[in-house]
């Protein structure tokens, strides 16, 4: 008999609180693993789908089981592919859970609930040390910030260094050596996709400039950022101008209302390479529920933002961007990459952090809700997190 398994489900748009009942167990295929949670941690794409309803990821169906960071242990692992060759039953495990993305739509595969699909290229294993609480924080962050560092049609770093140390490593050969004194600018350091941003690009090679606020400053210098500025400060851009000036830029990912602007304004201006990855928009999604006339308010200026951003300011001064989708490394290279190569080894040496810290609101799907609301309030330098 499979296990009984139970879900958070968003029954229907801007349904609130997130409904606790019954969900199917679902076996693995070739390519995937089934793991029981023993952690998840909430994004913001999570409740701006509770409060925004169908104007993001339309594709859902209700009911829908949101979430994508989950920690546990292996109940399930499938027969006939890789999954077999990687997990073993009783590993512990953090995974993406990409039940959200269009590719997948399927409420197996969404984080929220007590038995979680997860494809096998997109989980890696955890040592003892690492509770589930601290490594749940990890997916959505790292996925997103790999995506930016390492997928060709966005900033395209060399991967991390330490992939090309072991012998027995399926990866592609690496590119050729950097050049002298190659930077890469992280702005909005604090946050979750800035936390592994910096840790990934540093282990890249890359010498790290990144924007916090200054109660985050030594903990992004522990991360591994060389230099570190202050995101409110007006002379921020001129001075990580001078900064950069006897450097290489191999481009910058803009975390953050005000990120985009500011690095366009920034990699124009130094030597490198023209890019910047968009992690983020200036935009409440969850405000998209309001009467007609603030609705359509809201969305003309949004327009309006993308249009001047990207067209005037960005194609005026030569610089290419592009918005990050934090699943995108489901169907490339990179995600195998990170999870099954990257990040056990980094993790199990100490040389990677499982950042930002957890904040734990409850023990139980039942908080689940209360994870959103908190996270949509806003937590500086940690993530929301469910312990199960």
């Amino acid at each position: 008999m499979p296990p009984q398994n139970h879900a958070a489900y968003l029954v229907s748009p801007r349904a609130r609180p997130l409904e606790v009942k019954p969900a199917p167990y679902t076996a693995p295929g070739p390519e995937e693993i089934v793991v029981k949670n023993g952690a998840i941690a909430v994004n913001p794409v999570d409740y701006s789908k509770q409060w925004g309803g169908d104007y993001l990821l339309g594709w859902l169906k209700y009911p829908i089981v949101l979430g994508s960071d989950v920690a546990g242990e292996v109940v399930e692992v499938g027969t006939g592919g890789k999954a077999a060759q990687r997990f073993q039953l009783g590993d512990r495990v953090v995974g993406h859970a990409v039940g959200m993305d269009k590719r997948s739509s399927k409420p197996s595969e969404g984080a929220f609930q007590e038995y979680t699909v997860l494809r096998s290229h997109l989980a890696a294993k955890i040592p003892d040390g690492l509770s589930y609480e601290k490594a749940c924080v990890l997916p959505m962050g790292i996925s997103t910030a790999a995506c930016g560092l390492f997928m060709k049609d966005y900033a395209a770093l060399r991967h991390p260094t330490s992939l090309y140390e072991d012998p027995n490593n399926q990866t592609p050969p690496p590119p050729p050596p950097l050049p002298s004194a190659a930077a890469f600018i992280v702005w909005g350091g604090s946050t979750s996709v800035g936390t592994n941003a910096i840790q990934l690009a540093k282990a890249a090679g890359y010498e790290v400039f990144t924007t916090a606020s200054p109660r985050n400053f030594e903990h992004v210098t522990e991360l591994g950022a060389s230099q570190v500025f202050d995101y409110n400060d007006p002379d921020t851009v001129s001075a990580m101008i001078a900064a950069l000036k006897n450097r290489t830029c191999a481009g910058a990912i803009a975390i953050g209302n005000g990120s985009l602007e500011a690095c366009i304004d920034i990699v124009s201006a130094v030597p490198g390479r023209k890019f910047v990855a968009q992690a983020t928009v200036p935009l409440d999604v969850a405000k998209l529920h309001g009467n007609i006339v603030s609705l359509v308010g809201l969305m003309m200026w949004y327009l309006w933002w993308n249009v001047s951003t990207r067209l005037f300011r960005a194609r005026g001064k030569g610089v290419s961007t592009k918005f990050i989708w934090g699943t995108d490394l489901m169907a490339n290279e990179v995600g195998g990459m990170i999870y099954n190569y990257f990040l056990p080894r980094a993790l199990a040496s100490g040389k990677y952090e499982a950042k930002p810290e957890p904040r734990v609101v409850g023990k139980g799907l039942e908080y689940i809700q209360e994870a959103l609301d908190t996270c949509r309030k806003g937590v500086s330098a940690a993530k929301v997190v469910v312990t199960m």
